[in-house]
């Protein structure tokens, strides 16, 4: 018998986290390697922000705190979701966890029962399937394309629906594509769900503040405030402030699910770390004008990438709304072989001939449910875009 939990048979590790190991594992073997396949800002943390966790460090606040976050916090979330979103929420509608994923996790744990449906949009973050999983749900994936620009249309929401879903997950702008959607097309979508009053929405919108040119970011329950009870709006400071590691995320919905995930969450973490809390309240509360700035930086990133991968033979490289990644389709690749002899026959082997040959670590399609593409993340220097990409180019150029 194995001391091994069959639940954990139904998932599988983070690709995105393995490829940004095998990077480093190549790098300290001394490799020249190139890792595009971090979700993390390479932007630091901003001063004040981190003077704020000093102060709560020299104050002694490093003791437990309530569970789901400290009251300051809360209160900072509650005027963030009223400045940013026009959404009006009180501190008992407010959870705080450990990065945006624990209030994923806590909210799927705590909601879901044996063959209850998740309807994801492919592509999808790579931990959203296995979550609805361990919480006994059943992803059911809605695909899209290129051509939609990896956005899902409102009939093909209607279509996925059954009268066993329970949760919409939706993520705009997009990780993995960047995909975002406007108004209009959120109210396209909004319609529907009204017409399916079992049906929740879990929106991520941790990519809120990373968008770019024209384009306007809005969610789901400011879209359509008819939905404002059966949504559970996620967020967190982790790409917006550059505070991943500082692991913070924040959630607002009903006060029964949010007592609910707090139940959850005293039985694990209990809760987020008290210094990590002090200094998003700082984050949310202090100045926000180097969050465009930064956003600007990206938005250049962006276009120099999409731009050479657009240039690389065999590649197709849509360009995002928002977050800070690109999704190029490399089916112009597929059948191809290396000069060693390697058949490129999807987009795993792709991506495995790709590190091995020129030492650019990127994210496989596949771990994102739609190939056959590969995820490239631009959060990190110009310089280091641009040699990438030429070694892309010359990868793609290779190809017999």
């Amino acid at each position: 018998m194995s001391i091994i939990a069959e639940s954990l048979g139904r998932i599988k590790p983070s690709v995105t986290i393995a490829v940004t190991t095998k990077a480093a594992e190549l790098k300290a073997a001394g490799r020249d390697v190139i890792g595009l396949g971090a979700g993390e800002p390479d932007f630091d943390t901003p001063d004040n922000i981190k003077d704020a966790a000093i102060r709560a460090i020299t104050e002694g606040k490093t003791k437990y705190t309530a569970v789901d976050g400290i009251p300051e916090l809360k209160k900072a979330i509650c005027a963030k979701f009223k400045r940013d979103n026009n959404l009006d929420y009180e501190p008992s509608q407010i959870s705080v966890g450990t990065g945006g994923k624990q209030i994923i996790y806590n909210a799927l744990i705590a909601t879901l029962n044996p063959g209850d449906e998740v309807l994801i949009p492919a592509p999808y973050w790579v931990s959203y399937p296995d979550m609805v999983l361990l919480g006994g749900g059943e992803p059911v994936f809605v695909p899209t394309t290129a051509a939609s620009k990896f956005k899902m249309k409102a009939e093909d929401l209607e279509a996925a629906i059954t009268p066993k879903t329970k949760w919409l997950i939706f993520n705009s702008p997009s990780n993995p594509s960047g995909a975002g959607y406007s108004y209009n097309e959120l109210k396209a979508l909004t319609d529907v769900l009204l017409r399916h009053p079992q049906v929740w929405i879990l929106t991520d919108d941790m990519y809120e503040h990373l968008v770019y040119g024209e384009f306007k970011f809005a969610t789901p329950a400011e879209v359509e405030p008819k939905l404002y009870d059966r949504t559970l709006t996620m967020n967190g400071v982790s790409k917006s402030y550059a505070m991943t590691g500082w692991r913070i995320g924040y959630g607002a919905g009903p006060v029964e699910l949010i007592k609910a995930m707090a139940k959850v969450q005293s039985q694990s973490t209990s809760n987020p770390c008290s210094i990590s809390q002090y200094a998003a309240v700082e984050a949310l509360n202090g100045p926000q004008d180097f969050i465009a700035e930064r956003a600007k930086v990206f938005e250049e990133r962006r276009d120099l990438v999409v731009s050479m991968l657009n240039q690389a033979s065999g590649l197709s490289c849509p360009t995002p709304e928002g977050a800070f990644y690109v999704y190029p389709s490399c089916a112009g690749c597929i059948g191809k072989k290396t000069p060693e002899g390697t058949v490129i026959s999807n987009d795993f082997d792709f991506v495995s001939a790709l590190l091995e040959t020129e030492g650019v670590a990127v994210v496989h399609g596949e771990a994102f449910g739609l190939s056959p593409h590969f995820r490239v993340s631009y959060a990190t220097s110009t310089e280091a875009l641009t040699e990438a990409c030429g070694r892309i180019q010359r990868f793609c150029a290779s190809l017999i």
